[in-house]
Parts: C-alpha cells; structure tokens; sequence
C-alpha cells in the first residue's frame, strides 16, 4: 500500500455522520483510514462504501479477525466485497484460520494484514509471548503485512527483524498510547492515530502537526 504522510486515521467514531466529518476535514493530508468494530457495529459494512464513494481512501477493517477458519472466509468475504483495500487478522489461532483470510484477500486481490502484538499493556499477559512465533509463521506462509505497537520499540524492532526490510509494517499506538511517531517510523512503514486526531478541536490542525513532526 502506498500510505500518504505514513498516517492512517483509525476512525473509530460511532457515528457515520461524525466520522464523515472528521474524514472530511484530514482527506487532503492522508490517504487510507482504518474502520474497527465502533463504526461497523454502529452503522453496518456501509460505513465502507459511504467513505469509498465519498473520498479517494484506501480502508483497512480492523476486525482483528480470530475465528474457525469456515468464519473468518465469512468475515474475510464480507468485507472486502463491500470495499476494503485491507484486513487485519489474528495470528494466535494459527496457520489454517489465517490461511482462509489470506486466500480470500489473495481472490480480491486486496491486502492481508497480520496482527503479530497489540499495543495496550495487556497484550504482555499472553499475546506478547507468542508474538515472534506468529510473526515467522507469517514470513513462512509469505505474508507481506504487518502489525506491531509503537508502544513498545524493543519489540516493533524484534518483529520488523523478524518480518524483513521488504515486508510492510502497521503500527498502532501514537499518540494517546504513548508512541513516538518519529522514533516508530525507524521500524514501521506507516503509523495508525486515532484518539489524537478524531478527538482534537481541530483534526485538520493536529494531523498537520504530526506530520510536520515527522519532518
């Protein structure tokens, strides 16, 4: 994917109106947003065909998808034929449920994005200890894409080593998690900012501001 400014808007705004606001206000600074299960749950898989039509954005579902395979090939399907460029899946349940995501990303011809370790500070509990496994199981099923936590560099290092200078890093947790922008983007590609932006005064300004951080 080619990111623009290295930023992507998690918008997880609740309200379709509220979100549309917020993308119309940032559409000239960045060029791919994130949708998770706020805005999906709240307004249906149209929230993707109405930022689709309305913008020039790629969209990247958060569903984090962590199913049976037989589900997430359900849940793969469903979201990219209403418009996703991308999807992000769980690496903990293992090779056969990710597979499914994969081959159906690869029949639409749209990306794959691997979730190797969250952001938050449980994610240390249980997923963090299986983080490098899954990164390497994704590197074997030749998966390109990537998610790992700007919250914690030692470990975003470990899995950009791990994944190779060639495959594409997301990371999340700028801004209201703690992440350094500048220091994040020495390992991954691109950085996912949500509260900083959608719940400033003025999204426009801050988003201006990150990216001049970045300069």
């Amino acid at each position: 994917m080619n990111i623009e400014n290295n930023i992507i808007l998690a918008l997880d705004l609740m309200d379709i109106l509220d979100a549309y606001e917020v993308a119309e206000k940032i559409s000239n600074h960045i060029n791919t947003i994130k949708i998770g299960y706020p805005l999906t749950l709240a307004e249906g898989l149209k929230s993707i065909e109405t930022f689709k039509e309305n913008f020039d954005f790629q969209i990247i579902c958060d569903y984090k998808v962590a199913d049976i395979p037989e589900t997430n090939s359900k849940i793969a399907n469903l979201t990219f034929d209403a418009g996703a460029d991308g999807l992000i899946c769980h690496g903990f349940v293992g090779k056969d449920s990710v597979k499914t995501c994969l081959d159906v990303a690869t029949d639409y011809k749209r990306e794959l994005f691997l979730l190797t370790e969250m952001s938050h500070p449980g994610a240390k509990m249980f997923l963090q200890k299986s983080a490098d496994k899954i990164a390497e199981m994704g590197v074997a099923m030749g998966i390109k894409n990537y998610v790992a936590p700007s919250t914690r560099l030692d470990r975003l290092a470990t899995i950009r080593e791990i994944v190779g200078k060639d495959s594409f890093i997301i990371s999340p947790g700028v801004g209201m998690q703690g992440g350094n922008p500048k220091d994040t983007l020495k390992y991954a590609n691109a950085l996912i900012i949500g509260r900083s932006i959608y719940e400033a005064i003025d999204p426009e300004i801050a988003i201006d501001k990150i990216i001049n951080s970045l300069k």
